[in-house]
C-alpha cells in the first residue's frame, strides 16, 4: 500500500524540478550544478620558478611567497606574494624593482608559476649628514648609528640601506649616546632625501642636544636592617662631578642589586631617585635600597631554540625554578646568554605565575649561524705569502661546544726563509662536568721545513703536541687556566753554500721531547674587548717545563686604555711586557726554547731580528726582556669611521739581556752591543672583515749592531 505522505512529497518534488527546468535560460538545473562545481575548482600548482634575482636566492624567495605550499593556484595570491618579494626588495634597498608573475599550462592540467624580478640597481646611501650636533662631531655619530654611508665594502657589508624602522633605531642610538655623555634631554629627527639621478638617498639627522650635566651629590639609602650599605658604596659608577651617563646610572643599580643580593637579601630591589638642579646642570642621585615584593621563579619558558639545547641557556641563568625573582639578576642572566653569541636576539619577559607570589620567565631566543668555514690568504713580513683553511663551530650539536679545524701553510720569503705547514685542531667545553669550568685540548702537527738559503734561518723541524687545559673564574674580573703538555720534535739542519749555514745550535735529525705545566691569570676589566676605550688587561703565565730540557718560563703582560679627549674618539694606551727563563740544571737555555723577540717587542725589528746571535748569522735569542709600549690611536679626519680605518703614533722600547748556550767565542760581538732597543713609528689599523689588521711604519731609534730591521709590517692587531 503506497503511504499518503510519501506521494504527496513525490509530487511536490516533481513540480520543483519541472519549474527550475521551464525556467528561461536554467538549461537543466542539476548539470548547471556540476558545471559551477567544475568551474570553482582551481588547477594545482606544478612548480614554482624564480627569474632574474640575484639579491635573493631561490630559497630565500621561496620563503617569501605562500603559493608553493598553497599548492592551488589563485591569481589573486600570486598577486600577492609578487608585493611580500617587492616589499623584501625595497628593504633591501632596490627602489625601481618589478616583480611580474608568468602562469603557464603544463601536462595534467596543473599550471607552472614564475616570478619575473627586475631588480634595477640597487639605491645606496649617498651622504648621511648631522645638524645641531654641537657636542658630538659627525664621524663619531655615524660611528654610531647602524645605516652607513655607501662604500667601497658596501657590496659586502649590506649596510647601506635605506629603511625608515632602521632609521628609528638609530634615533634612539643617537639619543642614547648623548644620554650616556652628559646629554639626558637629546631629541632627534631625521628625513631621507631620495636622489633619483644618483640613485641613492641624502639623510639628514637634525639634533636638539639641550643641556649637559654631571652627577652632583651620591648617596645610597636603605629600609632592609643588616644590610651593610658602605660595602655597596664600591658598585656605585656615577661619581660627583662625573658627567651623567644613563648607562653608569643603570649598571650601578644592576650591580648594587647584585651585591645587596650577595649579602642574603635576595629580594632586594634598586631604584635611583634623580633630583635635577638646572642652576647647576646637575643630577643629585640617592640609590634607594628597598625590600622588594616576595617573588618565586615559578617556571622558566625557553623558546625559538632550534638548535641549541635547553640546557645551554639555562646554565647562564644564576637563578632556577622556586628561586626568589630579582630583576638585576635576570638582566644579569639576560647579558650572560646575549655572550655566548650564539643568538642575534634575546628577550626576556614575565608574567603572573599560578599564584600572587609567583612569576613565570619567559625566554625568547633568536638563533644565529655559529658555523664558519674559512679560507684565507695573506702576506705577513715575518713569514711571507700564509694562507689557511679551517672549519670552526662555536657551538657544536647545540651544546655550546667549540671545536676548531684548520690547515695552514706559509710560502716563506723571498731570501729563501723556509716555509712550513700546519695542523691544528681545538676543542673546549664550557661546562666541564656542569660546574663553572671549562675544559679543552689542543693538538697540532708543524712543518717547518729546513731552508736552501736564509739569512736568519738555519734548521727546520717537524713537531707534534698537544695540551690539555682548564679554565677557572675567580672573581667577576679574575680568571685562571691550567694547562699541561706534550711535544715531540724533530729538527732538520741545511749545509748550504760550503756549510756556512750550517746550524751550530742543533744537529740534523736530533729529537727532543718536552712537558710542561702552567698556569695563566688573567685580569681583564675592559669597557669593551674588541675596541676598548678605558680599563686595564693583564696576564701572568708561569710554567715549568722538562723532559729534555728543565727550566721555568715566567711572561707578564698589560696594557691599560684611557680616553684622551672626550668624545673625539681618540684613546691612549700603555702597554708592559716582560719575561725570563730561569734554567734549573747547570748551563744555560737552548737557544731553541729562547724568546724569538722581534717586531711582536718593539716595531721596527724583524721577525728573530733583535737580540743576540752567533758569528755565523744564525739567532739565539733571548732569556730575559722587558719592553713598554705607548699609543695614541685616533679616528682619520678624511676617511668616513664606517670604513673601518683608524691612525695611531707610538713608540717602543724594551730592555733585552740573556744569552742562551751557544760555543765559547761564537757570539757576534756586534749582536749584544747595545741591550737597550726603541723604535717610534706611525699605524695605520684596519678593521677588515678578515680580522684587525695593522701596518706599522717604524723609524729604530736604538740596536745593536747587527740587529735587523724592516720600515713596514704588516700584522694583525692584538690587545696584548
Amino acid at each position: 500500500m503506497i503511504d499518503p505522505t510519501k506521494l504527496m512529497r513525490g509530487v511536490f518534488v516533481a513540480l520543483a524540478l519541472f519549474a527550475a527546468g521551464s525556467l528561461p535560460g536554467a538549461g537543466g538545473a542539476i548539470v548547471g550544478v556540476q558545471q559551477v562545481q567544475a568551474q570553482s575548482k582551481a588547477p594545482l600548482i606544478a612548480s614554482v620558478l624564480f627569474d632574474g634575482n640575484r639579491r635573493f636566492s631561490d630559497a630565500q624567495l621561496l620563503t617569501m611567497v605562500d603559493t608553493a605550499t598553497r599548492g592551488t593556484y589563485s591569481a589573486q595570491g600570486v598577486a600577492s606574494d609578487a608585493e611580500s618579494i617587492r616589499l623584501a626588495y625595497d628593504k633591501a634597498g632596490f627602489n625601481n624593482v618589478t616583480v611580474t608573475p608568468k602562469v603557464e599550462n603544463v601536462e595534467g592540467g596543473r599550471v607552472r608559476v614564475t616570478f619575473v624580478v627586475n631588480e634595477g640597481n640597487r639605491a645606496g646611501i649617498a651622504a648621511i649628514n648631522f645638524t645641531g650636533n654641537n657636542a658630538v662631531n659627525g664621524g663619531t655619530l655615524k660611528g654610531v648609528i647602524r645605516t652607513k654611508e655607501s662604500g667601497f665594502l658596501s657590496w659586502l657589508f649590506r649596510d647601506d640601506n635605506y629603511d625608515e624602522q632602521q632609521l628609528a633605531v638609530d634615533r634612539d642610538l643617537i639619543r642614547l649616546y648623548y644620554a650616556n655623555h652628559g646629554y639626558p634631554d637629546t631629541q632627534v629627527t631625521s628625513v631621507g632625501e631620495f636622489d633619483a639621478a644618483r640613485n641613492a638617498y641624502f639623510i639628514n639627522f637634525t639634533i636638539n642636544e639641550g643641556e649637559r650635566y654631571a652627577f652632583g651629590n651620591v648617596g645610597i639609602e636603605t629600609s632592609i636592617p643588616g644590610l651593610n650599605t658602605n660595602s655597596l658604596k664600591g658598585t656605585v659608577k656615577t661619581g660627583q662631578g662625573s658627567r651623567y651617563s644613563y648607562v653608569d646610572l643603570q649598571k650601578t643599580v644592576e650591580q648594587m642589586a647584585l651585591d645587596a643580593t650577595d649579602q642574603g637579601y635576595s629580594f632586594a630591589d634598586v631604584r635611583p631617585r634623580l633630583d635635577r638642579d638646572p642652576a647647576s646642570k646637575t643630577f643629585n642621585v640617592t640609590y634607594l635600597v628597598d625590600e622588594g615584593p616576595r617573588v618565586y621563579v615559578e617556571r622558566v619558558n625557553i623558546t625559538g631554540n632550534q638548535k641549541t639545547r635547553d640546557f645551554v641557556i639555562r646554565r647562564e641563568l644564576s637563578f632556577a625554578e622556586g628561586d626568589p625573582f630579582n630583576r638585576s639578576v635576570v638582566l644579569r642572566g639576560k647579558r650572560s646568554i646575549e655572550a655566548l653569541g650564539f643568538f642575534k636576539a634575546v628577550d626576556i619577559t614575565t608574567e603572573p605565575g599560578s599564584a600572587a607570589d609567583k612569576v613565570v620567565i619567559n625566554i625568547n631566543v633568536v638563533e644565529q649561524s655559529t658555523g664558519e668555514y674559512g679560507l684565507t690568504a695573506g702576506y705577513s713580513t715575518n713569514d711571507g705569502l700564509l694562507g689557511e683553511i679551517s672549519v670552526t663551530e662555536r657551538n657544536f650539536l647545540g651544546r655550546g661546544q667549540y671545536v676548531r679545524a684548520s690547515i695552514g701553510a706559509t710560502a716563506g720569503l723571498g731570501d729563501g726563509q723556509n716555509g712550513g705547514r700546519t695542523f691544528d685542531f681545538s676543542f673546549t667545553e664550557p661546562r666541564f662536568m656542569g660546574l663553572k669550568m671549562s675544559a679543552g685540548v689542543d693538538a697540532y702537527y708543524r712543518v717547518i721545513a729546513e731552508p736552501t738559503s736564509s739569512t736568519s734561518t738555519y734548521y727546520g723541524y717537524t713537531a707534534t703536541g698537544g695540551q690539555l687545559r682548564f679554565g677557572v673564574p675567580i672573581t667577576r674580573d679574575l680568571s685562571a687556566t691550567i694547562f699541561t703538555g706534550l711535544e715531540h720534535k724533530t729538527f732538520s739542519t741545511s749545509n748550504v753554500d760550503g756549510g756556512r749555514l750550517a746550524s751550530q745550535i742543533v744537529t740534523d735529525g736530533e729529537v727532543r721531547n718536552k712537558a710542561w705545566l702552567g698556569y695563566t691569570l688573567t685580569y681583564n676589566i675592559l669597557d669593551d674587548q674588541k675596541a676598548p676605550t678605558n680599563g686595564l688587561i693583564a696576564t701572568f703565565t708561569q710554567q715549568y717545563v722538562g723532559w729534555d730540557v728543565n727550566y721555568v718560563k715566567s711572561e707578564a703582560r698589560a696594557r691599560y686604555f684611557v680616553p684622551l679627549m672626550e668624545d673625539s674618539g681618540i684613546v691612549g694606551s700603555i702597554r708592559g711586557t716582560a719575561g725570563i727563563i730561569n734554567n734549573l740544571s747547570d748551563g744555560e737555555v737552548s737557544a731553541t726554547e729562547a724568546f724569538p723577540l722581534g717586531s711582536t717587542l718593539v716595531r721596527g725589528f724583524q721577525g728573530r731580528g733583535v737580540g743576540p746571535r752567533l758569528q755565523s748569522g744564525e739567532f739565539l735569542g733571548a732569556t730575559m726582556y722587558a719592553g713598554l709600549s705607548a699609543e695614541i690611536e685616533f679616528p682619520i679626519p678624511v676617511i668616513p669611521e664606517t670604513y673601518g680605518l683608524r691612525g695611531a703614533v707610538w713608540a717602543d722600547a724594551a730592555w733585552i739581556d740573556g744569552t742562551p748556550a751557544f760555543l765559547a767565542g761564537s757570539v757576534d760581538p756586534d749582536s749584544v752591543d747595545q741591550k737597550f732597543k726603541s723604535s717610534i713609528g706611525a699605524s695605520l689599523i684596519w678593521n677588515s672583515p678578515f680580522g684587525p689588521l695593522r701596518g706599522d711604519f717604524a723609524y729604530v731609534l736604538n740596536k745593536a749592531t747587527s740587529d735587523r730591521t724592516q720600515v713596514f709590517s704588516l700584522t694583525l692587531s692584538t690587545l696584548l
